[in-house]
């Protein structure tokens, strides 16, 4: 991560139905239990002014917003996220994990929904700046991911919408973006049971906790 923050900052990607929303949770009770303060945050969304936009966004018809107001909302709800709980976080030395980070914005809207991966890497870098030190990539069959996100009866539809194309140009994405950044990807089996991915979890973790 580019900050002298002191704390370590994990994000988990994933397509839709993955499991990396539990998986997060595990790994903050995994790391509380021995000792660490951990703060479980959420994108879109993390705080205050975040979450006002992620009801924006997440809700509504799948073509409410085109790709690039969509960029342009999810990096202001980044931007607030990072300012108001991120890096607070980080710098009293706590341990972050994040559900979806930039990566989901590099394939929702910068590959998966028109090429504007560029546009997307343009903005991060002038007003977000920071990657995570570690990120988790649970990886699933997209057909069985999209039936578990539907199956969870969130208000979350939106993206849901698009069907199971944009799971499999998701996970390609995700895979290609594990490829291009193999200092910061670590890639789960997604299909093996809760408590196994939980332990592949913490096993690439880990090195890192250590390396502090």
């Amino acid at each position: 991560m580019s900050t002298a923050a002191k704390g370590l900052f994990i994000s988990f990607e994933g397509i839709d139905g993955s499991g990396k929303s539990t998986q997060t949770k595990l790994l903050k009770d995994r790391l509380e239990a021995d000792g660490h303060q951990v703060v479980l945050t959420r994108e879109p969304g993390g705080s205050a002014g975040a979450e006002e936009i992620r009801a924006l966004v997440l809700q509504g018809d799948p073509d409410r917003w085109s790709a690039r107001t969509e960029i342009l909302l999810f990096t202001a709800a980044r931007r607030d996220h990072l300012e108001r709980t991120i890096l607070p976080a980080l710098e009293a030395g706590k341990i972050v994990i994040c559900d979806r980070f930039a990566d989901s914005t590099r394939m929702y809207q910068g590959l998966s929904r028109g090429d504007l991966r560029g546009a997307v890497d343009q903005l991060h870098s002038l007003m977000i700046g920071v990657e995570p030190d570690v990120t988790v990539l649970i990886d699933m069959d997209p057909g069985e991911g999209l039936s578990r996100a539907l199956s969870r009866n969130t208000v979350e539809e939106r993206f849901e919408d698009f069907g199971e194309s944009l799971q499999v140009a998701m996970r390609a994405g995700f895979l290609s973006l594990a490829a291009e950044f193999p200092d910061r990807f670590v890639t789960i089996n997604g299909a093996q049971s809760i408590d196994a991915v939980a332990a592949d979890v913490f096993a690439q973790v880990r090195p890192r906790l250590d390396a502090r």
